[in-house]
């Protein structure tokens, strides 16, 4: 890995334009690439930046990461926000209940 990358990990600055911002992971990461994106990704959640550490996850594909992230969401009533990460995760059994109130919704909108 490039040393220079490596260094500023380790500092907890995250590189310009490094981390990315689609929706998959990125596939040309190495196994230590992405062990030391996720243990920043780590970091930034626990030091409450929610934001960048969602970033990172998403470009690693740390669904542990990911899920935690959504939990945060869902604890802010954001289910929608949560649910995307949820299935980025493929965690279905966090986003079974998010489906379950969407289709109540819908199904209260339409009987009105």
């Amino acid at each position: 890995m490039n040393k220079d990358l490596k260094s500023l990990m380790e500092e907890k600055e995250i590189p310009e334009g490094f981390i990315k911002v689609t929706d998959q992971p990125v596939t040309t990461l190495s196994s230590e690439q992405k062990v030391i994106l996720n243990r920043k990704g780590n970091v930034l959640f626990n030091e409450g930046d929610i934001e960048s550490a969602r970033r990172i996850f998403i470009t690693t594909g740390y669904s542990d990461g990911l899920t935690r992230v959504g939990d945060k969401y869902s604890e802010k009533n954001q289910e929608l926000k949560a649910l995307k990460l949820y299935l980025l995760a493929h965690n279905n059994r966090k986003a079974e209940p998010i489906y379950d109130k969407i289709a109540g919704t819908i199904s209260a909108l339409l009987k009105d």
